[in-house]
């Protein structure tokens, strides 16, 4: 573990040459040489929801024994947990997990996925242009099934294609309600600068086995644009631990950013990537500032998390009034991908550790999870020094469209501490109306939620912590109901910046009136009239909920 390595010059001094080292792969998984790399594109229209199909219908079992299997990668495991890592992943000669065609008249589609954040395990031919597929659990689990992003060719543009993921792991998904996966062209992004783009047609999901844990079938139809294509298929934008090393790489080529802007080695993770940490601030250092802590990336298949936060990064390092204004106010602790080996190797949830890193908070098992255990250790120290106004960990969520928040409301505090606990997520609402839903918003604090980044930092001693939660789909708010594009989830960073301004104004005003409207609703959520003189108060936080 390196904690605090600092990899380049401090703001205003000469900033040495340095690079970024490649990504570190446990030595089990094979990884190709070549370099996956997307356009960026936000279509001109927002893509609407896939319209309901109806009740759901059990699908047949489509298996092994029906079909052919035409591509299987399943790294060979040394025993149940990660030993050792190195850059390029296992040494020698690469395996041919794909079926090899027969010759040019040969439709079958060539999978692959053992490139960065990639995954998919197995895929079996059922019919002409039919596949099942099943993902690959996260790396010494037996489980959590659910980010995918794998690559196609030798495709055709006449047939209908379906594609079944047979081992999904969660009971309910946005795929019920409307979301497509997405498909990136690659003759589209060279000759028409074309990217990531909704698709998907007769999208199912519904239980699939009969066995103990469940799994569940996500089934799909789509056409390809072109004849002889390359494309990939992905469950969200994917953003790599390169992507971030690539915007990292230019903040530090640019002198007018990186004057305000440090970055250093929180720590290692357990495969040796470094996990970042940004510092930015404006004249004047640190001292007497208050402190905003942000983090993203806990769980590897939460890409959303990492874009939302991008737009936070690209806001805050802006000459805008208003980040200028941020940078003077405050000191920002900025940790942009907690978990970088789970990101590598395409995890939906766990680190190498083969646990879930938000569940990990407070234990003391540095050596198991270094990005949380140093991140909570930092907190600790500034909070004995400096106020910490907030913290927010970014998410990404499967199961509810719109943006939300938890925060931590115990119960038991006067009535005006509970109400301020919903103060920045009611004001985050009125400044993104057709993104955030303030009624999702939750505050309970769960006993199984205690060792969570947005617990464990409450109980350190930050009276504004967060979690905020970007749904895989999109917005159902503002007469949308449409996904949200890479330009949206950035937008959330700004506004979030917009929010804070507000949230800390020394005017007294816009506080006060989210003070009245929060007490306002909760009065009507326990069937209370304002002004009845009735109180919410004595009602806890899982009763207002329930």
């Amino acid at each position: 573990l390196v904690p605090s390595t600092k990899l380049w010059m401090s703001p205003g001094e000469p900033q040495a040459p340095f690079s970024f080292p490649a990504p570190r792969w446990p030595v089990e998984c094979e990884v190709i040489q070549e370099t996956i790399e997307h356009i960026e594109w936000v279509p001109p229209e927002p893509e609407p929801f896939c319209p309901p199909m109806g009740p759901e219908q059990p699908m047949c079992t489509l298996g092994e024994e029906q079909g052919t299997t035409v591509y299987h990668c399943s790294p060979a495991l040394q025993g149940s947990c990660f030993t050792r890592a190195r850059v390029g992943g296992a040494p020698g000669p690469l395996s041919s997990p794909a079926a090899p065609l027969e010759g040019p008249q040969d439709t079958t589609l060539l999978f692959e996925s053992r490139f960065e954040s990639g995954n998919l395990q197995k895929a079996i031919k059922v019919g002409p242009y039919e596949y099942v597929l099943m993902l690959r659990p996260d790396l010494y689990t037996a489980k959590h099934t659910q980010w995918f992003y794998f690559r196609v060719q030798n495709t055709r543009q006449e047939p209908l294609y379906r594609f079944t993921i047979a081992n999904m792991a969660k009971p309910k998904s946005l795929y019920g309600q409307g979301l497509r996966p997405l498909l990136y062209s690659q003759q589209d992004a060279q000759s028409r600068g074309i990217g990531w783009r909704r698709v998907g047609t007769d999208i199912r999901y519904c239980r699939g086995s009969a066995g103990e844990p469940p799994l569940f079938r996500l089934s799909w139809t789509v056409r390809f644009p072109h004849d002889g294509d390359t494309c990939f298929f992905a469950a969200g934008y994917p953003y790599t631990y390169s992507e971030l090393q690539r915007y990292l790489r230019a903040l530090a080529a640019d002198p007018e950013r990186s004057r305000f802007c440090t970055v250093q080695a929180l720590c290692r993770s357990l495969a040796g990537n470094r996990v970042y940490l940004l510092t930015v601030t404006g004249p004047g250092g640190t001292a007497g500032k208050r402190v905003v802590v942000a983090s993203a990336r806990v769980h590897p298949g939460e890409s959303g998390g990492s874009w939302a936060m991008r737009g936070f990064l690209d806001f805050l390092l802006s000459a805008h009034a208003d980040a200028q204004l941020l940078r003077r106010l405050f000191v920002f602790k900025v940790v942009p991908m907690l978990n970088p080996d789970g990101v590598v190797v395409g995890n939906s949830r766990c680190s190498l550790a083969g646990r879930d890193p938000n569940r990990a908070y407070g234990m003391a098992l540095p050596g198991s999870f270094p990005g949380v255990w140093h991140l909570r250790a930092m907190v600790q120290r500034l909070l004995a020094e400096q106020e910490v106004v907030l913290y927010c960990d970014f998410h990404g969520h499967s199961r509810k469209n719109n943006v939300f928040m938890y925060g931590c409301d115990a119960g038991g505090n006067d009535t005006g501490t509970r109400l301020r606990q919903r103060v920045f997520p009611l004001m985050l609402s009125r400044n993104a109306p057709d993104k955030f839903s303030f009624s999702s918003c939750k505050f309970q604090v769960q006993k199984s939620k205690e060792r969570t980044g947005r617990v464990s930092m409450w109980r350190l001693g930050v009276s504004h912590s967060y979690t905020l939660e970007v749904a895989f789909s999109g917005s159902t708010l503002g007469g949308r109901r449409s996904h949200f594009s890479v330009q949206d989830l950035e937008s959330l960073g700004r506004l979030f910046c917009d929010t804070l301004l507000d949230f800390c104004d020394p005017a007294p005003a816009k506080l006060q009136q989210c003070l009245v409207e929060a007490d306002s609703l909760l009065q009507q959520q326990v069937g209370r009239e304002p002004g009845s003189g009735g109180s919410w108060s004595d009602v806890s936080p899982s009763e207002l909920e329930s």
